[in-house]
């Protein structure tokens, strides 16, 4: 017998039972589908199902896999409190639910909508298949502001341009209210069989490289929530000028929660008007920066919605010609942040060590990669895919091509960042690279964001040995530029 149809028995007289599959949406509080499956009026049965082969979707790399552990852990918890059980089982999706709609006795299956392209094809599959057997199959947005189907040119189709793609959502006024956490019904899942999850070995064992990510970050639902009530609270105030200042903590940090859907984007805008009304708009103008990153996730996902293959190929085919250096060598030292350039390098650390990158430093770092050193932005994305708690198909390829130039509303290809003034303007006194590159901890401020130039007395009273404690840079800033620029040539009038 297929695991998930009985442990011991189930009776054949169970009552009708509704399942709620929650998959990108690991919270109990403004979740429609949710609040749909337990309004119905059947005992519900909630699955989590861990399916990396046949779902059509990306596996999740080896930061993601860890937050998920930890929030599936917060969930279960939530859920148990309140005597409901979170079912896991790890497989083919449509076979696993289907088995447990049978064991159950299901009448209906709710879940949340997702926009990849695999993951709507099998979403599909499941619809039809449930709906031939009878069973009512319910899914809503609860992972957007707006549905991407349901925002138009005036021409009518897709938005292709961030700034009126944004001016389109604002137009529409607020969100709707945020939905209040259901009251859950007893659980209905104590007969069947329910995998352990210390056995998906989520979590990195031997080497153990989660250190980092353990002391920045707590998953879960309520962690979601209180990081918002302290940025809302702290950090609000003064956004807009301070966002782009990787040596201060004064970003929110939602960006993990909002991928695994431990908080919605109605939830933040909900939040953030609150504040602002609490505060007599004194921060009215910071607001309107700090919701138009939200807005740029929105437009992530719109494009990825309407344009699938934005996670593997350029945006613009004219980029389809573009000369790309075969790096390994040099991709490998910018991986472990030994470039030589210290800006560059501290964030590449940042993100080995704590699963996330400062936005700023982002494309700082990915510009250099693409830029300085020609090599196809595919490349860092999935290196960022594996390595960021906060890894989305959505954001990743679409801030990836648009660094790149070959996205939509992308930087122009002759933008290209200077690592050094990059770093003198946005950590003047060199905090964020002595916290992540403590070999040049002791060069004075003059000089950290050039090591390569501080005189040998310098660099002899602060311990650096140039190229032995910390390398040279791997290629001249300006040489660098002027061999993009001649790249970019090949493509330019195409």
């Amino acid at each position: 017998m297929r695991q998930g149809i009985v442990e011991d028995a189930v009776q054949d007289t169970v009552q009708d039972t509704s399942l709620f599959w929650f998959r990108n949406d690991l919270r109990l509080t403004d979740n429609p589908a949710l609040s749909a499956a337990f309004a119905a009026g059947r005992p519900v049965l909630c699955v989590y199902v861990l399916d990396e082969e046949s779902d059509g979707t990306r596996p999740l790399g080896g930061a993601s896999r860890w937050w998920l552990h930890g929030s599936l852990t917060a969930l279960q918890a939530a859920l148990s409190a309140q005597g409901q059980r979170l079912l896991l089982r790890r497989g083919p999706a449509k076979e696993i639910l289907l088995d447990l709609a049978q064991a159950a006795n299901a009448r209906a299956i709710f879940w949340t909508h997702r926009y990849t392209a695999g993951g709507r094809a099998i979403d599909d599959t499941i619809r039809r298949e449930f709906e031939q057997r009878g069973l009512s199959v319910q899914s809503y947005n609860g992972n957007l502001l707006h549905e991407p189907c349901g925002l138009q040119t005036a021409s009518g189709g897709p938005y292709r341009v961030f700034t009126p793609f944004w001016r389109a959502v604002r137009d529409r006024g607020m969100p709707r209210p945020v939905i209040p956490a259901p009251s859950l019904s007893e659980s209905v899942a104590l007969g069947l069989a329910s995998d352990q999850l210390d056995d998906w070995r989520l979590v990195p064992r031997k080497p153990d490289w989660a250190a980092g990510l353990r002391a920045c970050w707590e998953p879960g639902e309520a962690a979601a929530q209180k990081r918002l009530t302290g940025f809302l609270r702290d950090h609000l105030s003064g956004y807009a000028a301070r966002r782009d200042r990787p040596d201060l903590d004064v970003t929110s940090r939602l960006s993990p929660h909002l991928a695994f859907g431990e908080i919605s984007p109605v939830q933040i805008w909900h939040g953030v008007q609150a504040h602002l009304a609490a505060c007599d708009d004194r921060a009215a103008d910071d607001a309107d920066k700090f919701l138009s990153e939200l807005g740029w996730r929105e437009f992530s996902h719109h494009l990825l919605f309407h344009f699938p293959s934005l996670p593997t190929g350029n945006f613009d085919p004219r980029f389809d010609i573009f000369p790309w250096r075969d790096g390994d060598d040099t991709l490998r030292k910018w991986q472990r942040g030994l470039t030589g350039y210290p800006i560059v390098d501290a964030g590449m650390r940042q993100l080995w060590q704590t699963g996330w990158m400062h936005n700023r430093v982002r494309m700082i770092a990915a510009s250099f990669l693409i830029k300085h050193l020609l090599i196809d932005w595919r490349a860092g994305e999935r290196w960022f895919w594996d390595t960021l708690v906060d890894a989305d198909p959505a954001n990743n390829a679409a801030s990836w091509q648009w660094v790149a130039g070959s996205g939509a509303d992308a930087a122009p290809y002759f933008r290209i960042f200077n690592p050094i003034l990059q770093g003198q303007k946005f950590d003047p006194q060199g905090h964020y690279v002595r916290q992540f590159v403590p070999e040049l901890a002791d060069l004075p401020d003059k000089h950290v964001h050039t090591p390569w130039a501080a005189p040998e007395h310098i660099l002899r009273d602060s311990g650096i040995s140039p190229g032995r404690t910390y390398p040279a840079p791997i290629i001249d800033h300006k040489e660098a530029r002027k061999r993009a620029l001649a790249a970019f040539e090949v493509i330019k009038h195409r």
